[in-house]
């Protein structure tokens, strides 16, 4: 994923700063969204920076470390110059910690603030600001189904974990399941979930997750598999 933060203040003199037009009289319009997350694969070993925003239509934007250096730029040109974008999401590389130690991995994206600054279709200046921390949850222990159990197709199947533990100084907030094109997120109170037969084909294996979420949006997924009966 790719960010960028500034410690200068939010408003025109900021843009003007970064190389942005900023007319006379420029309004400044918040995003409506800015996040930027960690995404850590327990099962892959792998951990990438990922990157959300949405606000009014927009033709530049930057994103700024909370050091002030720029990390992400991205430009409309032709249709998306004229007529501007709204939401954007990406995904950094996410490399093996047995290639990248996590140290390192941190040190690229330092937790505090980081500045988002752009320009709208009006020539407005756009703005928000997201705060990255490297609180990273601990991988879900998947109780049911066993890796590799061989379910009934036409039964509904229970998909059941532990709690997990709140990181020192965070608290999990939330837990996602992904199973083919079932998907559901529930409150950190459920560690359960049922996922209907019309999701599921016979004689067909199915890979799963289980993220746990962190309140600042850090998440960790463990990954496991169960096969339907022909």
């Amino acid at each position: 994923m790719s960010t960028q933060t500034c410690l200068l203040p939010l408003g025109l003199a900021a843009a003007v700063t970064i190389g942005l037009a900023s007319p006379a009289g420029a309004a400044k319009v918040p995003l409506a969204e800015a996040r930027i997350f960690i995404e850590y694969n327990y099962s892959g070993n792998d951990l990438g920076f990922h990157v959300f925003l949405d606000g009014e239509d927009w033709e530049e934007l930057r994103i700024m470390s909370p050091t002030g250096r720029t990390i992400f730029e991205v430009e409309g040109k032709g249709g998306f110059g004229m007529l501007g974008m709204t939401e954007l999401f990406f995904e950094g590389a996410e490399p093996s910690l047995d290639d990248v130690p996590l140290e390192e991995l941190l040190a690229l994206f330092p937790e505090g603030k980081y500045r988002f600054v752009g320009e709208t279709v009006d020539d407005d200046i756009i703005v928000g600001t997201a705060r990255l921390n490297h609180r990273i949850p601990d991988p879900p222990v998947i109780v049911s189904p066993q890796e590799g159990e061989v379910v009934d197709s036409s039964q509904p199947v229970v998909i059941d974990w532990d709690p997990v533990a709140n990181p020192p100084g965070g608290s999990i907030v939330a837990y996602q399941v992904i199973v083919g094109k079932f998907q559901i997120t529930l409150p950190a109170s459920k560690t359960q979930v049922t996922v209907p037969p019309e999701f599921l084909d016979p004689g067909t294996e199915y890979l799963f997750e289980v993220l746990a979420i962190e309140v600042g949006g850090n998440q960790t997924i463990r990954e496991s598999s169960f096969a339907t009966q022909d």
